[in-house]
């Protein structure tokens, strides 16, 4: 957070140097305002440069082994901008190293851990075991010690990512 914030203040710097480097070109004919306007905008360009890019970067330090499952979108109403083009708020991976494959009565069963990864003011990493009967498409959580959430169960499609990766 503290590069961040170095960064964000060093690209308002370079911006309202660019203009005061304008106004100095055109032998002060711009007003002085846009010195600090620029500076602003060049401090508003990167903060929505790193909103945008941050579902890229956050992908590219994952693991080889880690698999995207799924992905969400949103809106903010402080960021306006966000409202025609809605960036990545969180998502989800799969851990292919931790797949454990069984073949139970009631067909195969999948063992394995979800990472989900959340936007805020500092990123938020959670895990979680899950459970997948691969005939019923059923998702079951595990808990810490390793016992089934039965009232958390849930389907899931056959068409998600999850499914198609786990069973297959």
């Amino acid at each position: 957070m503290l590069w961040t914030i170095l960064a964000i203040v060093v690209s308002g710097l370079g911006a309202a140097g660019i203009a005061m480097l304008l106004r100095k070109l055109t032998r002060n004919r711009l007003p002085k305002w846009i010195i600090p306007a620029f500076g602003g905008l060049g401090m508003l360009s990167y903060q929505i440069y790193y909103e945008y890019s941050w579902f890229e970067h956050q992908l590219q330090r994952q693991p080889a082994e880690s698999v995207l499952v799924a992905s969400e979108t949103g809106e903010v109403f402080w960021r306006p901008w966000t409202f025609f083009w809605p960036m990545t708020t969180a998502f989800t991976v799969l851990d292919s190293k931790s797949l454990q494959r069984q073949e139970a009565d009631a067909g195969v069963i999948v063992a394995f851990n979800l990472y989900r990864f959340e936007k805020q003011h500092i990123d938020r990493v959670s895990h979680q075991p899950y459970l997948l009967n691969c005939s019923t498409a059923e998702l079951l959580p595990l808990d810490a010690q390793q016992k089934p959430q039965l009232d958390q169960m849930k389907r899931i499609a056959r068409e998600e990512a999850l499914y198609r990766y786990a069973c297959s």
